[in-house]
């Protein structure tokens, strides 16, 4: 199965399977599966602006960023590494406000991010 961007990501395993769904759920803007199916109860998720804590305080970020942001499609998987227990990405996504380039890196426990840092570029 191939993501649908740009630069065709091959999904085959659990970690791009996450991958893949934390897309499709920006996508949509589908805040509560984003945090439900990929984070866990505890996850802690820090940018350069702030550190967020737990499920719910998740969802309000969450909320308040897609709220401001819209992204229109995933232009590119620019970089993909994984381990059995991390994953490290940056990619080229379109928004309402033009290109951007994101960067990310997830701890994973039990096949959930329970560390996740992000930035933009």
């Amino acid at each position: 199965m191939l993501l649908e961007t740009s630069t065709p990501v091959i999904v085959d395993s659990p970690a791009r399977q996450l991958y893949k769904r934390q897309i499709e759920y920006l996508l949509a803007k589908d805040v509560d599966r984003l945090v439900d199916e990929n984070y866990q109860d505890d996850a802690v998720l820090t940018s350069a602006k702030s550190t967020v804590r737990g499920k719910q305080a998740l969802k309000g970020h969450f909320h308040n960023y897609l709220k401001a942001m819209t992204i229109k499609q995933v232009k590119s998987t620019d970089l993909f590494v994984e381990t059995e227990d991390t994953v490290l990405f940056e990619a080229t996504v379109e928004t309402n406000y033009g290109i951007a380039k994101v960067y990310d890196a997830f701890v994973l426990r039990g096949g959930k991010i329970a560390y996740h840092f992000s930035g933009v570029k």
